[in-house]
């Protein structure tokens, strides 16, 4: 799943689920927001990320910030 969400070009087919399981693997605490929030902390980084709905994947720019923010939580694929 972290090289899908690396790969090049952005891919617009990751289910959101999947993206929450890799941040929870990685140790990540989620906490639920308002509406389609959710917090995000990872080795003392924090963000907000919104569910996407109805459908279930991730569109290019959420998979986009999703890898900008693991990065600098110090997540990189190896």
């Amino acid at each position: 799943m972290l090289a899908a969400i690396f790969a090049d070009p952005v891919s617009a087919n990751i289910k959101w689920r999947d993206i929450e399981s890799l941040l929870v693997h990685h140790g990540a605490e989620i906490s639920e927001g308002r509406g389609a929030r959710i917090r995000v902390r990872l080795n003392d980084v924090r963000a907000v990320f919104h569910r996407p709905h109805p459908e279930p994947d991730a569109d290019k720019g959420a998979v986009k910030s999703v890898r900008r923010y693991l990065i600098e939580a110090g997540v990189t694929p190896s």
